[in-house]
């Protein structure tokens, strides 16, 4: 049998990262994500799940049935995304085992890559540990092949163990990371009561609130002409595109906030005197801060044209998704039953805070199918200092084993009757 950390590095090495500049509706957006589809397809058969299969738009299903006597169980999904941040390349990538010990990590003797505890603080955590690390030119792809390996391997203990199990159905995702995990998951047939997606953190942190998100295109046209003869005349898109963001509150972006605070984050920024574009996200937990942040910088729209003219600044603003806690807040049974597996994995206290992203969880909640955030046990996601402990790996692994017995299924109001 596989380990669970065999299968991850296994899945880290394949190249599936996703690409936002493909049109929309283009799903999946890299051909790419196909090959980590295929693996999983021939990984899954392997371990006796006969019916896993990959669409036409590589989503993998499959269904594992309840065992004799455990028919009325709920059916629990598992799911997880098998594309990588573009933020980083996930070309390459070199997973490698480092037993920590305290201090900064070398990851990268030649290229003088190191990974600083002081930044990093929480490392210390892990002291004795061992650690899946980059080699500091790529990320790693723990989010969410951590994830993917914690519920292939599950499965695998589970059908090898023979214990008794509701329906089990899982589904893996392309495009998570660019907003489009859930665009075409067919949760009709997926045949899940309700579902979590594997796809946290810190192991000991589970997630059911998410920001409410929404993306801001904004166009600046502008006017060039010789600058030798520009008085009165120019209009340099780029200096506009400066002052459009300076209409914004400079203390409301990534850098400056946590916990419930939203900001505005600019993304992309590029042109000439003639034409620039500019791309945000914004985002707030609160929807009445969310309604206030879109009127902010369509104000800022607004005030450019009047200064500059009525066609000066375009913006397109679309909602992406929103807070899955207002859907979960009815059915906390859930929520509660992956606190009570956590627990009975080992985790002594598990904790909770507002995730500062999105899952494919908050939008397949918002489609019906109740789905709160578990662990992975992975740190830094989308950047070179990625890594995950072993242990974490372990205990994700555990998790699901209890999250889906039939001991703590039958003492939640998901119970079925016919």
């Amino acid at each position: 049998m596989n380990t669970v950390v065999d299968r991850f590095i296994r899945y880290a090495k394949i190249y599936s990262e996703s690409d936002p500049h493909t049109p929309a509706g283009t799903i999946p957006s890299t051909d790419r994500q196909f090959d980590m589809a295929r693996l999983l397809v021939e990984e899954l058969h392997n371990i006796g799940v006969d019916n896993a299969f990959v669409d036409e738009k590589c989503y993998v299903y499959a269904q594992i049935p309840a065992t004799a006597g455990y028919e009325l169980l709920p059916a629990v999904g598992l799911i997880a995304h098998m594309d990588t941040a573009p933020d980083v390349t996930g070309k390459d990538i070199k997973p490698q085992i480092i037993r920590y010990e305290g201090g900064n990590i070398v990851l990268n003797q030649e290229k003088n890559i190191v990974m600083e505890s002081a930044l990093f603080p929480e490392l210390e955590r892990f002291k004795g540990q061992e650690l899946i690390c980059t080699d500091g030119t790529t990320l790693l792809g723990a989010d969410d092949k951590a994830g993917i390996a914690i519920i292939v391997q599950a499965v695998e203990e589970l059908l090898t163990d023979g214990g008794p199990h509701g329906k089990l159905c899982l589904g893996f995702t392309p495009d998570e990371e660019i907003g489009r995990g859930a665009d075409a998951f067919d949760v009709k047939n997926f045949g899940a009561d309700f579902a979590f997606t594997v796809d946290g953190g810190d192991i000991s942190h589970y997630e059911y609130e998410t920001f409410n998100a929404a993306s801001a295109s904004v166009d600046i046209n502008g006017f060039s002409i010789h600058p030798g003869s520009a008085k009165d005349k120019m209009k340099n898109a780029l200096l506009l595109a400066m002052e459009f963001n300076a209409l914004l509150p400079a203390m409301e972006t990534p850098s400056h906030t946590e916990g419930y605070e939203g900001f505005f984050h600019l993304t992309e920024l590029h042109g000439q005197v003639e034409q620039a574009h500019m791309n945000y996200i914004i985002r707030d937990h609160s929807m009445e801060r969310f309604q206030q942040r879109k009127a902010v910088i369509q104000k800022a729209v607004q005030q450019l044209n009047l200064r500059y003219g009525p066609d000066t600044v375009h913006i397109e603003l679309k909602d992406q998704y929103y807070n899955m806690y207002e859907i979960l807040k009815d059915c906390m049974d859930v929520v509660h039953l992956a606190e009570k597996a956590m627990m009975k994995a080992g985790v002594n206290t598990p904790t909770h805070s507002p995730i500062r992203g999105g899952t494919d969880g908050c939008r397949l909640t918002y489609m019906g199918l109740p789905c709160p955030n578990l662990p992975t046990g992975g740190y830094n996601a989308h950047g070179r200092f990625e890594y995950v402990p072993v242990e974490s790996l372990k205990t994700g692994v555990k998790i699901i084993r209890e999250l889906v017995s039939p001991d703590l299924l039958e003492r939640t109001h998901f119970k079925k009757t016919v």
